[in-house]
């Protein structure tokens, strides 16, 4: 593992990765920037490749700088306890009401603390919700709910699981860009 320094208050972490098959930047609030590099690609091309997208690094962090504040970091462990119950309810509520159009079960839904995802769908069909869904606009919460539901049947962002998430969303890329912006 290497620290870079871009300048402009860039810092990024660089991490190899046997399971890598492609470079993969992330960049997270309150957690850094990192780069993620395959085996097979050197630190020294790695670099050359930070350097190129440190303008889209700049703007990420932009971005992350000018959206309000606490919203997508995590919560206080209080916040976390007031809301969690619920937003259980409300996502649960959603789930029933979207599985008589999709005709999909899942095991296990839990809510979390979540840093970095609005929801998440494992391979065991168990559903994981951030506690913040019920902070959104209904729509916005909707919209997750019946994405993670769609990964019950296509674990892929595939053009089939795109159809099934346009069924109730058609306007789906819309609703993408718009919760980028949160």
């Amino acid at each position: 593992m290497r620290t870079i320094d871009l300048g402009d208050n860039i810092t990024v972490t660089m991490k190899k990765s046997v399971r890598a098959k492609r470079i993969r930047i992330i960049v997270r609030p309150f957690l850094g920037t990192t780069i993620v590099l395959p085996f097979f690609v050197s630190y020294v091309s790695g670099e050359l490749f930070l350097r190129q997208k440190k303008e889209w690094i700049a703007k990420k962090l932009q971005d992350f700088a000018s959206r309000p504040s606490g919203f997508l970091s995590r919560g206080s462990k209080e916040e976390y306890n007031v809301c969690k119950e619920e937003a259980k309810k409300l996502i649960e509520d959603r789930l029933e009401e979207y599985q008589s159009i999709y005709q999909v079960s899942w095991n296990k839904v839990s809510i979390r603390n979540q840093k970095t995802r609005w929801g998440s769908c494992s391979r065991q069909k168990n559903l994981s919700f951030s506690y913040r869904l019920f902070l959104l606009p209904p729509r916005f919460c909707d919209y997750v709910i019946v994405h993670e539901l769609c990964h019950l049947k296509e674990m892929n962002h595939s053009p089939k699981f795109w159809a099934l998430v346009a069924r109730t969303f058609p306007d789906y890329k819309k609703l993408r860009r718009e919760m980028k912006a949160l």
